[in-house]
């Protein structure tokens, strides 16, 4: 144990200084009242030894598909104007149909702001138009091809420290 006065690894006595109630040394315990005789234990400190973590074999599939992505049509604001008119509806009356704010759905029709995809699916639905197109990405792995270019990679070296 700690002496909780001067810091020497031998506190003994429980010992009262001014009333607080404190572990310290003989030399520090002349200071106030001793209290009472701690017995020392002999201190076994437990050492756990860390097993080196085992690296886990990690297997990641590379999918070998296309990826799909999602765009809203170009022209999407004329087409939604067109068919919310045809159908006799004021911005106000499709806001509350669709649970949207009628100020989203005027920036919409406007062009100010483009749909999310799960808005334009909403407005899909409600309006019985296309809005969204799908269109396939291929991943490609780029491979480092040597060619007769020189480019600012090849130039620069790398230094380790």
């Amino acid at each position: 144990m700690q002496c909780e006065m001067c810091g020497s690894k031998e506190a003994a006595y429980e010992t009262s200084v001014e009333g607080a109630v404190l572990n310290l040394c003989e030399n520090c315990s002349k200071y106030g009242k001793v209290v009472n005789r701690i017995a020392m234990q002999p201190v076994h400190s437990k050492k756990t030894k860390l097993k080196p973590k085992q690296p886990t074999a990690t297997s990641y599939s590379v999918p070998t598909q296309d990826e799909v992505v999602f765009v809203i049509t170009p022209g999407y604001a004329r087409m939604i104007k067109k068919k919310r008119e045809s159908l006799g509806l004021k911005q106000s009356e499709m806001a509350k149909r669709l649970n949207e704010r009628e100020s989203l759905l005027s920036k919409i029709e406007s062009s100010a702001m483009e749909p999310s995809i799960k808005l334009a699916r909403k407005l899909e639905n409600f309006l019985k138009i296309k809005l969204i197109e799908e269109h396939k990405e291929e991943k490609r792995a780029f491979d480092k091809v040597k060619s007769g270019i020189t480019t600012i990679g090849d130039m620069i070296k790398i230094r380790k420290k």
